[in-house]
């Protein structure tokens, strides 16, 4: 018999759903689109009142539905020999401490959504909750590009930006654990309004929702100097979080990073080579995810491993 965890991955344009073994291995997944008129509304009424009475918003529970159908579709694949005793899963955020509710910028339907209960409950395992960045972060250096390495950064570069910090070993958490949020540094102080209400923030800058924005097509479409920017402003990002926390490594991947492929990562290379001048940061290094698609669900499934204390 072996043990599985059920890894969850919900993002502004997919949401996905696999089965994971305790080697890091994908063994199932299934994806479908998120409902872009649903992630990007406003979600509608809020869920719970000052009579105690939930009430619930339909958006959100459209959303949820889409989302519970993926997982059932999914554990309906288990052998009759393998179980699935835990639940992991990387969303965006930001969230409250645990994941217990999400409040995704990119995902405007779901607000204080409780979604760790909610998996709980319908996959009757233990479920935890992560930023998917940070997730990412677990993943990579569980079996992916950052093996072995004790201190980097893992980002997400796809409908957003995300990120989650790893120090002597140990993710970074913060107060209420969204340490790593690397897509709201400024990286054009006179640059684009952002949802989170700054300007010029990263995510504003070189998400796959603001260069569709920028170029009028989607992102994968965007040419070569639209590329280029791009991959510069993420360089400029992660020099600071470099030069801020002694940082050899980053790792980047997303749609938008993995899509747009050398270009992208060169002239993110070039603008560190060209910030991190203090001794202890030159020769950052910044490399494409080494899992690939599969980075979101196996680093949800490190969430779920990792809560559990397996492997922790």
């Amino acid at each position: 018999m072996a043990d599985l965890a059920l890894a969850v991955d919900i993002g502004g344009t997919k949401m996905a759903a696999g089965l994971v073994s305790l080697d890091g291995s994908l063994k199932e997944r299934a994806m479908l689109p998120t409902r872009t008129s649903l992630a990007l509304g406003g979600g509608g009424l809020e869920s719970g009142s000052s009579s105690g009475e939930d009430i619930a918003d339909p958006a959100a529970e459209l959303l949820w539905g889409d989302l519970a159908g993926l997982v059932e579709r999914v554990m309906s694949a288990v052998g009759a020999r393998d179980r699935v005793v835990v639940c992991g899963a990387g969303c965006g955020g930001p969230m409250s401490p645990g994941g217990a509710e999400v409040s995704p910028l990119n995902i405007g339907a779901w607000r204080s959504f409780p979604l760790r209960s909610r998996l709980a409950e319908l996959t009757g395992v233990p479920a935890f909750v992560d930023n998917d960045a940070k997730a990412l972060a677990l993943g990579e250096g569980w079996v992916g590009a950052a093996a072995g390495c004790e201190n980097y950064m893992a980002m997400v570069v796809s409908t957003g930006v995300g990120g989650g910090i790893v120090l002597d070993g140990r993710l970074l958490g913060g107060r209420l654990g969204n340490a790593g949020h690397i897509g709201h540094v400024v990286v054009e102080p006179a640059g684009r309004e952002c949802r989170c209400g700054g300007r010029g923030c990263l995510e504003a800058e070189a998400s796959g929702t603001a260069l569709a924005t920028i170029t009028g097509q989607p992102a994968r479409l965007a040419p070569a100097v639209v590329v280029e920017r791009a991959g510069t402003l993420v360089g400029r990002a992660i020099a600071s979080a470099v030069n801020l926390l002694d940082l050899p490594l980053a790792v980047v991947s997303g749609s938008v990073a993995l899509g747009f492929g050398d270009p992208f990562f060169r002239a993110a290379q070039a603008e560190m080579d060209r910030l991190c001048g203090l001794e202890f940061a030159r020769g950052a290094r910044v490399v494409p995810g080494g899992l690939g698609d599969r980075g979101p669900l196996i680093g949800a499934a490190r969430v779920g491993w990792r809560g559990t204390g397996v492997g922790a």
